[in-house]
């Protein structure tokens, strides 16, 4: 199980969401994460839902999604 600097609770492993970045190694997304908070459902519709789940896991998503938005483009060379 790999997790990034800066996001102690986001974890990558290969055996769990076929790789996809989960939450302290269960098996809930921070893409799912995203997706539901996006639909409009709020953290504490999200925990009642997930009682596992804790404040800082939603958070730390957050917080993980908004860095992976701040990626830069890479200009690629027109083809010739």
């Amino acid at each position: 199980m790999h997790t990034f600097q800066g996001f102690p609770r986001i974890s990558v492993d290969p055996a769990v969401m076929a790789g996809k970045p989960c939450i302290r190694g269960l098996r809930v997304t921070v893409g799912m994460i995203l997706g539901e908070l996006g639909g409009g459902t709020t953290i504490d519709e999200l925990l009642a839902g997930y009682p596992y789940l804790e404040r800082d896991d939603v958070l730390e998503a957050l917080r993980f999604g908004a860095s992976l938005a701040g990626f830069k483009d890479i200009p690629l060379a027109a083809a010739e």
